[in-house]
């Protein structure tokens, strides 16, 4: 009998623990929806595109799971992002996080999508294409946290495997989309949560940030481009005495323009 109590006690301790390190990494603070349509009526979603990393010979290598390229920092960027959103908008935005799929046809419902570590991604055709699809339909790519001259080239292998046409232009001080919610007059390198221990705002040789775009035929913006930082972190480590203010407060800044920009646009 005493045993039993033990080993009851056991998994009870073991269970406790699991849900005290899925709440402190942020899966406590909300519903999550992947891969599909969220049931949540809600005016805008925040989604992260879920994509492969990388193919050879047919086969893709980090889809899915929680290790793959596009997972970095979530849900607890995201999350963070989304509180920050509902408090200073009035976007109506009660959904769940949300996860979206290039094969799934819900991705065509969410006007703004974010993807991040996009050195590492790779698409189908059938993928390039509903990617190309969804943007010249009106949806809005943001993507964040790739460093270094040899990440751009990967990430731009990429980009014009879905938009072969694209033209990159360095996006002025004064473009409406720093605009259209605040007024963005100055821009500075966002760095991940390594300033807090190394002082160092860039990642391998990204010493420049980088605020680039890719439009459409008419003009709007569909690929917002943050090379050689990490919003991602500034979101996610906002609450974080160690980390700066002004990063956190910029990157917020920005999102909440783009965002802004998506939904008018």
């Amino acid at each position: 009998m005493k045993l039993a109590r033990l080993f009851i006690a056991i998994a009870l301790l073991l269970s406790l623990s699991v849900c005290l390190f899925a709440w402190q990494r942020g899966f406590g603070r909300g519903q999550l929806s992947f891969g599909g349509e969220s049931n949540v009526p809600s005016e805008f979603f925040f989604s992260r595109l879920r994509y492969n990393s990388g193919y050879a010979n047919g086969n893709s290598f980090g889809y899915g799971g929680m290790r793959g390229g596009w997972s970095q920092d979530f849900p607890r960027a995201d999350n963070d992002c989304l509180i920050v959103l509902r408090r200073l908008t009035r976007i109506d935005a009660p959904s769940p996080l949300n996860v979206v799929d290039i094969d799934n046809d819900s991705m065509f419902n969410y006007p703004w999508v974010y993807a991040v570590g996009v050195s590492n991604w790779a698409f189908t055709d059938e993928e390039a294409k509903r990617l190309r699809d969804y943007l010249l339909k009106g949806g809005f790519l943001m993507v964040d946290h790739f460093h270094g001259e040899v990440q751009w080239e990967r990430f731009m292998s990429g980009m014009l495997q879905v938009l072969p046409d694209a033209t990159v232009e360095d996006l002025k001080d004064n473009d409406e989309i720093y605009r259209v919610l605040y007024t963005i007059d100055e821009k500075f390198q966002i760095p991940g949560e390594q300033y807090v221990s190394t002082g160092r705002t860039y990642e391998q040789d990204g010493y420049v940030p980088r605020w680039r775009a890719i439009r459409d035929s008419h003009g709007r913006i569909v690929v917002a481009i943050c090379a050689n930082m990490h919003l991602g972190d500034a979101w996610e480590w906002a609450n974080t005495p160690e980390y700066p203010e002004k990063f956190s407060g910029l990157a917020f800044r920005i999102v909440l323009n783009y965002i802004t920009y998506s939904m008018t646009h």
